[in-house]
């Protein structure tokens, strides 16, 4: 079977990424369902208590295409950019992340207000519906560290959240194998490049796209309907402003 990073690379022209607009969707998977079930879980018995008008959470959970997705439709949610994590900035394109030698894993930037969603809130979507965290070192058909399950933490305070939630998922029996989600901290976070950003909003008929990341959405939409919001905040609304 030819692995999802080798079709992404076929079909995404260098730097522009505009040659896979033109793969019909009749050569999609039928997406009667998503790759990977989604999960109904509680939310985090302990959360941050987060002051100022912006905060930022960093996740790693396969393919970014869909991990932003997912979270630009997050209520409280302002900025959401597909990027690398997790090793040097000199390995931080596509085609080197591709490579899985570089330390870096597919990595979304959250920037949230959290007077409207809190770090906890944005774990449970991520645990959920945002991936499969009992998956090592692949999610779905990506394989590779580079798609590794992986919550990047700024403070101590993150850490500490996130460490609790993994143990009282793992203790609570909601998953059917260990979660084995990494917890790593950020050193630096690198944007990836602009033809990743907003892929899911842009382009909804790629097959990948239809198979693997729809159904998240339309979980999310489902699963947490006091969080969802229709219109997604997308990276090059920002940057047209």
């Amino acid at each position: 079977m030819v692995q999802a990073i080798d079709f992404r690379k076929l079909t995404l022209a260098a730097g522009a990424g505009l040659a896979l607009l033109a793969i019909p969707l009749a050569l999609a998977p039928q997406a009667s369902g998503a790759s990977e079930p989604v999960v109904e879980i509680p939310a985090p018995t302990n959360d941050l208590v987060e002051t100022g008008n912006t905060a930022t959470a960093i996740f790693a959970g396969g393919c970014f295409w869909g991990v932003q997705g997912v979270y630009q439709h997050v209520k409280g949610v302002i900025n959401a950019v597909s990027g690398y994590a997790g090793g040097a900035a000199e390995t931080a394109s596509y085609y080197v992340v591709g490579s899985g030698t570089t330390g870096h894993a597919e990595t979304v930037e959250i920037t949230y207000d959290p007077s409207v969603v809190s770090y906890g809130k944005l774990l449970q979507i991520y645990f959920s519906v945002g991936h499969n965290p009992t998956q090592l070192n692949y999610q779905g058909p990506d394989h590779g560290t580079q798609y590794r399950s992986t919550i990047f933490y700024a403070n101590d305070e993150q850490k500490a959240v996130a460490e609790a939630y993994i143990a009282e998922l793992d203790a609570g029996g909601y998953f059917p194998a260990p979660i084995v989600t990494t917890l790593e901290p950020l050193e630096a976070f690198y944007p990836a490049e602009q033809y990743h950003q907003d892929f899911m909003t842009l382009n909804p008929n790629y097959p990948y796209i239809v198979y693997n990341d729809l159904p998240k959405k339309f979980a999310l939409e489902r699963l947490f309907p006091n969080e969802y919001r229709d219109e997604p905040a997308l990276v090059g609304q920002l940057a047209a402003n």
